[in-house]
């Protein structure tokens, strides 16, 4: 049986994918009742606790809004740790620290259960249609194991390499697209002063070497016609995740200049008030 831990933004659509696609009965935890209430409709159960699902299920995807939930899912009162049996898996579709991936992948094994970390990317669209990007961390058996299940809601699935590996990828993806985004608000911040319509300014960059899937998405979707709404990838989330990157780069002895700034940014953004809302809003500071 499949277990399904946090059913947010990307959660829910992707239980979802698993329910209707496995051939498998799925059961679900979240605080939230109106998600499980949605996902009856394809057939999952709704538990009440994480217990619950560590007794039944023997594989457990998780989804999660950042490190400090899934430690305590993990390992925590309650948690997974307590009950989970030799030979389960538990798949992390959250993004969390480098470290903390390493910490609960020892902490599972000598209870003979595999970890992996298996953050997601692309947005809340490709959730919802099943094509989202997966980085996958973990020893090469896991990872083959898990691989059917990964492709009921995703179509690029990449093993990345040992525990961890796909959080670091992760990690990376974002905070290039973060920099991305500042550097397409910026240039949106100059164009604007000097007169240049922002629609026109973007269609000739696409045309360019600045061409990015962050000015097509995040620049011609949102920043245009500045809609930042809630429930989606919010400046709190970029600023966690940013966070994670600079700590790793600061356990690497690394001196991350671009990173910074995009962290600044953010940081100036939630100050603004607009740390609720999809994070192109830091457009609005610049």
């Amino acid at each position: 049986m499949i277990g399904f831990i946090g059913l947010g933004v990307m959660g829910e659509p992707i239980c979802r994918h698993l329910a209707t696609k496995s051939g498998q009965r799925v059961m679900a935890f979240d605080i939230a009742p109106e998600p499980l209430e949605r996902l009856k409709a394809h057939g999952v159960q709704a538990v009440g606790s994480v217990l619950e699902v560590a007794e039944k299920a023997d594989v457990v995807f998780l989804s999660l809004p950042g490190g400090k939930e899934v430690k305590a899912v993990c390992i925590g009162p309650g948690s997974l740790l307590l009950k989970l049996r030799a030979g389960g898996y538990i798949v992390d579709l959250s993004t969390t620290p480098v470290l903390m991936a390493r910490e609960m992948a020892g902490r599972f094994a000598p209870r003979g259960i595999q970890f992996l970390d298996a953050p997601v990317s692309r947005t809340r669209e490709a959730a919802q249609q099943g094509t989202l990007s997966i980085m996958v961390g973990g020893a090469e058996a896991a990872f083959q194991r898990m691989r059917p299940f990964f492709a009921h809601f995703a179509t690029d699935i990449t093993h990345c390499g040992a525990v961890g590996a796909g959080q670091a990828m992760k990690l990376m993806n974002n905070m290039v697209l973060f920099q991305n985004v500042v550097a397409i608000a910026e240039a949106l911040a100059v164009v604007k002063r000097i007169g240049i319509e922002p629609a026109l300014a973007l269609e000739v960059l696409s045309k360019g070497s600045a061409d990015s899937f962050a000015l097509r998405h995040h620049g011609m979707k949102a920043m245009l016609t500045g809609e930042f709404p809630e429930r989606a990838f919010s400046v709190e989330y970029a600023r966690k995740d940013l966070g994670y990157a600079l700590q790793l780069a600061k356990q690497l002895e690394l001196q991350l200049s671009g990173a910074r700034n995009a962290r600044a940014v953010l940081d100036r953004a939630a100050e603004a008030g607009d740390e609720k809302k999809y994070f192109p809003v830091l457009s609005k500071v610049i």
